[in-house]
């Protein structure tokens, strides 16, 4: 055999090596294109979570904030003004009778009033508190219908019809809201019966949309209340909202003053002489502190409080 000349098992050798040198060199290659290539991407599920929960919050506030302002939008319509004194009279169902003002009684008299409940006529000398009170229990209709007189929207339910949701529904348009009240009225012909000077609206759903219309259009309506501006404030000594004179389911009785108030004699205060001044209890005076909360043309009719006794 010729000297240098290759055996075939040298030149399988040699082909075997060349290719483990290729398959290595064609792994590096790949395993440096590999470097850098980003892992799989996990899944942000604290971020969707959350996302998810602001997305379910803004839904909540969307579902509840917008009927409210839808209703006030529609409430606003019945805003009384110069135009339209009345915007009930737009409101189906509301009930709309003439009194006379300023015909005023002292307990324990009563009135014969010709509705139920009483929505104007006589009244007590003073006023039930106004100032947005929730009562819990029923109150003396005559002490009621002065806080009308003032421009107050009087609410009142039958306690055997209204209960649970229903009450709190009514009671949050009440609660602490100026020229607001709401009572029981036992033994009235319908679930809900809303009462302004001269008007009244009756119901059957504590969620009807002209309860808010029915605000609207006579809460403080100085057109319409024979006292506008007048205070609902607590007088001392004469009304306790806390312990109110009781309602009286009673027939008024032969002795009773007649709704119109005949044999009256309207009380000048209330109709012309000093429109809006409080008319109190005989042998009264208003406090200082209430004084302050009258408006100040009705506070520059009152007569100056009488100066402080002298110290011993």
């Amino acid at each position: 055999m010729a000297s240098g000349s290759e055996s075939p098992g040298n030149k399988t050798g040699a082909k075997s090596a060349k290719a483990i040198k290729a398959a290595t060199k064609r792994k590096k290659v790949a395993g440096a294109k590999g470097k850098g290539l980003p892992k799989s991407r996990e899944i942000p599920w604290m971020l969707i979570g959350a996302v998810t929960v602001i997305v379910a919050l803004v839904g909540l506030l969307a579902w509840n904030l917008i009927p409210k302002y839808q209703e006030r939008a529609d409430a606003d319509k019945y805003a009384p003004s110069e135009t339209n004194k009345d915007p009930s009279t737009g409101i189906d169902g509301v009930k709309v009778e003439p009194y006379k003002a300023g015909l005023h009684i002292t307990a324990p008299q009563r009135v014969a009033y010709n509705q139920t409940p009483p929505f104007g006529g006589p009244h007590d000398n003073a006023w039930a508190t106004c100032t947005g009170v929730v009562y819990p229990t029923a109150i003396r209709t005559e002490n009621a219908v002065h806080s009308l007189e003032h421009g107050t929207v009087w609410i009142t339910y039958n306690p055997d019809e209204v209960s649970g949701d229903a009450l709190d529904e009514l009671a949050s348009r009440v609660d602490n809201k100026p020229y607001m009240m709401m009572s029981p009225y036992p033994g009235q012909d319908s679930p809900i019966s809303l009462q302004a000077w001269g008007h009244q609206l009756k119901l059957d759903n504590a969620d009807d949309r002209r309860i808010p219309q029915f605000i609207a259009a006579l809460r403080a309506n100085s057109y319409n209340a024979p006292e506008p501006n007048g205070s609902c404030a607590t007088i001392p000594d004469a009304f306790d909202p806390d312990n109110p004179p009781p309602f009286d389911p009673s027939p008024p009785g032969p002795d009773a003053v007649p709704f119109d108030g005949a044999g009256l004699t309207p009380d000048a205060t209330e109709t012309g002489g000093q429109p809006g001044l409080p008319q109190l209890p005989p042998g009264m005076e208003l406090p200082p502190e209430l004084q302050n909360q009258l408006p100040p043309d009705i506070q520059n009719q009152l007569p100056p409080a009488p100066a402080p006794a002298p110290a011993p």
